[in-house]
């Protein structure tokens, strides 16, 4: 019997957005605990370029075997087409979204279908299209791992200590790179927490930032944010690799700075400052999402859309996020 078929993007080598190729594969069949999803959209996000260019930001110790060809992708909204016997809560017809098997790169989102962890998925809001639900998964859950509360109890292989959030009411929040896809979660779910949130990104982006409810705008192509913040309990560096050191000087002795990314190397700085660092591994979380996905149903957060394209257009999607000065989320559009 001929093996069922499905269009889907792969990686065939590391490199370029040239290397997305976008073609018939088989279709995934669904093991104990997973559900068969028609997707309808995916989110895009930087862990996407970096399996594209084979994990070159990590050091090559830190380098993932990645078996090609690969079907690249996480964050996904669609409908159940098949269920597994021994999976509750779920039926085929049943719109969903979620952050599949991350971290792990087996999670296979560029394409028509996607086998998934039960456990992975969240009801999708019904006030959201599939487009907008698409975007929340990944940059709304590490906005809500770092911030609200953790995920999972894996050890986090960059720090000894468990990752744990400050408390927000009354505190005085700094995100940097406050318009890109985590940045726009994080800004609206401090502010939801009842913290005063000072944004920094290119003016272009003022009004959006300060419309999600930003107390302080930043513009950092006019001013240094080092140089103006101060006073502050928490510092989000959602761009923050060997740059976040930078931030120090404007934190409270007792803050918390917490880079997203790879690369922060003052520790003795901070350790003299009185200034914790600490990070997360964002972790694929059902439960997390079903949280956050009632805020977005209500309202109280949104996501917001820089722009779409066809599955096919994988290409061009990356193209646009190479290009930077994003807001909010890029987005594949699956018919």
């Amino acid at each position: 019997m001929p093996k069922k078929m499905m269009k889907a993007v792969r990686l065939h080598e590391f490199g370029g957005p040239e290397v997305l190729v976008y073609e018939e594969v088989p279709l995934p069949t669904i093991k104990s605990g997973e559900v068969l999803v028609r997707v309808r959209a995916v989110g895009i996000n930087p862990p996407d370029w970096y399996l594209r260019d084979g994990f070159k930001i990590l050091p090559p110790e830190w380098r993932p075997p990645i078996p090609l060809p690969i079907i690249p992708g996480t964050d996904i909204s669609g409908v159940i087409d098949t269920v597994a016997v021994d999976v509750q809560g779920f039926s085929v017809g049943d719109e969903v979204f979620g952050m599949i098997r991350f971290p792990s790169a087996e999670s296979s989102a560029y394409a028509e279908y996607v086998s998934a962890p039960a456990s992975d998925l969240a009801r999708k809001p019904a006030s959201l299209d599939h487009v907008n639900a698409a975007g929340a998964p990944m940059s709304g859950l590490t906005a809500w791992q770092f911030l609200i509360a953790p995920g999972h109890d894996e050890q986090n292989p960059l720090q000894k200590e468990k990752h744990q959030p400050i408390a927000l009411h009354g505190a005085r929040v700094l995100v940097n790179g406050a318009a890109g896809g985590v940045g726009h979660f994080a800004v609206q779910l401090a502010k939801w927490k009842g913290a005063h949130v000072i944004a920094v990104a290119s003016g272009a982006h003022e009004s959006f930032l300060r419309n999600l409810g930003a107390d302080e705008f930043i513009d950092y192509t006019k001013s240094a944010p080092d140089e103006i913040a101060h006073d502050i309990d928490l510092v989000l560096d959602t761009l923050g690799t060997s740059t976040s050191g930078r931030f120090l000087k404007t934190l409270k002795r007792g803050g918390m700075l917490s880079p997203v990314f790879l690369g922060f190397s003052s520790y003795e700085e901070a350790k003299t400052r009185g200034v914790t660092v600490s990070t997360t591994q964002v972790r694929s979380n059902g439960s997390q999402l079903e949280e956050l996905g009632l805020l977005l149903n209500s309202g109280k957060v949104r996501v917001a859309i820089d722009s779409t394209f066809a599955l096919k257009e994988a290409r061009l999607a990356h193209e646009r996020a190479a290009k930077g000065h994003i807001q909010g989320k890029i987005i594949l559009t699956v018919d």
